[in-house]
């Protein structure tokens, strides 16, 4: 690949990380612009509020990233981080079935926040023609006098002067912060139109130490919110010889931050791996609270008019509810699509890539939304595909507690391996009508253990 030009990206989380690799190998120069000061170790950083939260880097996204920056997943092993089987070494139970398990593929990484963007970073920082600027804020853009194309961006350091960044390409990386919406509006051009879910998620992750006596020895658990009990638990093995533990409530409710009261919640989720652990395993530090009130989904993709020079990118484009795991592993094959666009023609880029990055986002954004719908609280229009896929994937989740071809293929939905239109396959479908029709099945209730 050609490299010409100069390229500025607009935040220094993974999103902005992503991109600047990417463009490194297509641009002279790259600058990265952050707010905060990096630290040199794996800390987490006022500007990325969820890196005290549990984070586990999903197969796709584990693949994605290998390909970026090759060898990623075992240099963060050999810090200390475990390489998961996903089916395997994690126990699974969805709408209260438990997931049959079977050795898979699917491998995870379990990885706190701040160590894998320091890891990250640090590879970045590598790179000849990148640099990082000193903490300042872009408070603006620049374009040619017919608003036609970006030129770069107004920079304002915390201590200083307002400068201009000149720049052949800007990317905005800066997440749910993006202003790029009202910066448009400013150059006359439309904003995108927004889709909100608002699910009003509260989630608190405490670190315990880790004992193989916990989760049977597995790496593991994870137990999601359905509809009359809107509560989930997931615990991830992590470096330091740490468990993380997330327990998160939608629509409001909120987990105690007080020993007994995150123990109680944890026990009200009906899987004991869960709450024997957070009552026996020793805490770690303190638990961190976060609020998350919607997912939010920009689409670029439609809009006829936009600048040229210039590019919204990860959680800047379609921000997930966090408690899929999804954002980091769009944001890497984002990177894998722009990086193929930039081989080519880079001409009205921006189109190309909206365009494809929407594709990108669609399956995502259909497994999240749509299972956020089941909660009747949640507002939003519930098609007639919604509420049967949501049907069709709880009588999946019953039949998986004794199939586990049905298991491996929801999770490689799950993990962004597979669309989700994969299980609509008829190998599958007649696998889930088959393993659906048993008593057991049709007696259960979404949240609901058989025979409890």
């Amino acid at each position: 690949m050609v490299r010409a030009g100069k390229a500025v990206v607009l935040g220094a989380s993974m999103g902005g990380l992503i991109a600047a690799r990417v463009l490194s190998d297509a641009y002279d120069t790259v600058t990265i612009v952050d707010r905060d000061i990096l630290p040199e170790v794996a800390a987490p950083r006022r500007g990325v509020p969820q890196s005290r939260q549990l984070h586990v880097l999903l197969a796709r996204g584990r693949q994605a990233l290998d390909e970026l920056f090759d060898g990623l997943s075992d240099e963060l092993h050999r810090a200390g981080a475990p390489l998961v089987d996903l089916n395997g070494q994690v126990h699974w139970c969805n709408d209260g079935y438990p997931m049959r398990r079977s050795p898979s593929q699917l491998i995870g990484v379990g990885v706190s926040r701040p160590l894998l963007e320091r890891t990250v970073r640090a590879r970045v920082e590598k790179l000849g023609n990148v640099r990082f600027r000193p903490p300042a804020e872009a408070t603006g853009l620049l374009s040619t006098d017919d608003r036609r194309r970006i030129t770069g961006v107004l920079v304002t350091p915390r201590d200083g002067a307002a400068y201009r960044l000149d720049a052949d390409l800007v990317v905005d990386a800066c997440g749910r912060a993006s202003r790029t919406p009202g910066w448009l509006t400013a150059l006359g051009c439309p904003a995108p139109a927004e889709q909100r879910v608002e699910v009003d998620v509260t989630y608190v992750t405490r670190n315990y130490e880790r004992d193989p006596r916990h989760l049977d020895g597995l790496l593991g658990a994870l137990t999601n919110a359905v509809p009359g009990r809107p509560r989930t638990g997931i615990v991830a093995a992590q470096e330091g010889g740490r468990f993380g533990v997330a327990l998160a409530g939608v629509l409001g409710e909120q987990p105690p931050l007080d020993d007994e009261g995150y123990a109680r919640f944890a026990e009200s989720l009906g899987l004991p791996l869960i709450s024997r652990l957070v009552r026996e395993a020793t805490p770690v530090g303190e638990p961190a609270l976060m609020r998350y009130p919607a997912s939010v989904r920009r689409r670029y993709e439609r809009l006829r008019r936009f600048p040229l020079g210039y590019l919204v990118f990860g959680d800047a484009l379609c921000s997930f509810n966090p408690v899929y795991g999804q954002g980091m592993t769009v944001a890497a094959t984002e990177g894998l699509l722009l990086r193929t666009l930039l081989a080519g023609d880079r001409d009205r880029l921006w189109r190309r890539f909206f365009r494809g990055a929407g594709k990108l986002i669609d399956g995502p954004w259909s497994i999240a939304v749509g299972t956020d719908l089941r909660f009747p609280e949640v507002a939003g229009r519930r098609t007639v595909r919604v509420r049967l896929v949501n049907a069709y994937v709880h009588r999946l989740h019953a039949a998986a507690r004794t199939d586990a071809v049905l298991g491996t293929a929801f999770l490689r939905v799950l993990n962004l391996v597979d669309p989700p239109h994969r299980l609509l396959r008829p190998a599958i479908v007649r696998r889930v009508l088959r393993g659906g029709a048993s008593r057991s099945a049709r007696g259960a209730r979404p949240g609901t253990a058989p025979g409890a």
